[in-house]
């Protein structure tokens, strides 16, 4: 677009502008300075850039400027042109800022229709091309939190786009930002875009937490992947799992835990609830329980995680199974007592009742 000639109808008025100005000493007005303002609005729009324009009116300028010099000071007339000109950059930057809010706010409405699964599917499907997305194809969506929310125009956000697309190039990838968040969507079949967006992600919100949902195909798969990767989010705050990239696929047994809510809290009450008359509360308890079967039931380890001697840990354990009968030792009752600690975890028991 910028290589056309700029045709005469975008210097309408220049000239004689420039002429009556040299002429009589003064200033350009205020309706002449609007005017040369919508000039270049309008070639913007018709999409003309900037150096061409530019270069089109010192041209103009030079021609006349024989006429120009003869009736005015060189300084005067240069001043004449320099605020002409101004004007018209003015105008023609006005028109690509507001070029460049409107396709943010298309960019951030296909955005949210897309997470959110808001719009028809197969005009979201025609819209997704515009963005360098197929939406005929499985894609998978990675969610990256840090300790403060991201938007946009934050430096981390910048910092992770231009590594991945300094990286990968052309993909058909999107990057974005959604309620604090950074946000990747990349072909299903494209794990090593998200694993290396997952990795700058991290270093970029200074040892945030990344989660990556499965591939599903479709619209709606783009959704459903999105969902998976805030829940994994979701479940590793509750958890307290502290790595740094979560994968919806390698949590999928503690959904399936929660789907029948009230037999787990039945299963957590039952389990869990006589350890409520201990001094102090359930609350230790079930920390003690956590870190044994975090610590792959080594009750050393467990011990150095909660800064306890060994004696005082097993002390605890001895104290669990007498209080609910379940031997966190035995096979068969260690099975269920690490359910009940999961679902504990997961409904926020004992602080929140279930």
């Amino acid at each position: 677009m910028t290589g056309r000639e700029v045709p005469d109808e975008y210097l309408e008025k220049y000239a004689q502008i420039l002429t009556e100005v040299c002429a009589t000493g003064r200033r350009l007005t205020r309706d002449e300075l609007e005017f040369l303002r919508t000039r270049g609005e309008h070639a913007a729009e018709a999409g003309f850039g900037l150096r061409a324009v530019v270069r089109r009116h010192l041209a103009v300028a030079r021609d006349i400027w024989p006429v120009l010099s003869a009736a005015a000071a060189g300084d005067r007339a240069l001043a004449a042109v320099e605020q002409a000109i101004d004007a018209f950059a003015e105008g023609h930057e006005r028109a690509q800022q507001l070029a460049v809010r409107q396709e943010e706010a298309v960019r951030r409405e296909f955005i949210d229709d897309l997470l959110y699964g808001r719009s028809d599917l197969g005009r979201l499907s025609e819209r997704a091309e515009r963005f360098g997305l197929l939406l005929s194809r499985a894609h998978a969506v990675a969610v990256a939190q840090g300790g403060k929310p991201v938007e946009e125009t934050d430096p981390a956000t910048r910092q992770v786009e231009n590594a991945v697309v300094g990286r990968f190039g052309e993909r058909r990838i999107l990057l974005t930002t959604k309620d604090g968040r950074l946000v990747c969507i990349a072909p299903g079949d494209q794990d090593d875009v998200l694993a290396f967006f997952a990795k700058q992600a991290y270093a970029a919100t200074e040892g945030g937490q990344v989660a990556i949902g499965r591939a599903h195909p479709g619209a709606g798969g783009v959704v459903h992947s999105y969902e998976e990767a805030l829940n994994a989010l979701d479940l590793a705050a509750r958890l307290q799992i502290h790595e740094p990239v979560l994968r919806a696929a390698d949590l999928l047994v503690y959904p399936v835990l929660t789907r029948d809510r009230q037999a787990m809290a039945d299963l957590v009450r039952n389990t869990l609830g006589p350890l409520q008359s201990a001094r102090g509360g359930a609350g230790l308890l079930v920390e003690t329980l956590t870190a044994y079967f975090d610590s792959g039931c080594v009750a050393a380890e467990a011990a150095r995680r909660l800064n306890l001697s060994v004696r005082a840990f097993t002390y605890r354990l001895e104290r669990i199974h007498k209080l609910t009968g379940a031997d966190p030792g035995d096979p068969v009752h260690r099975y269920t007592l690490q359910t009940a600690v999961i679902g504990a975890r997961l409904l926020g028991w004992p602080e929140d009742d279930v």
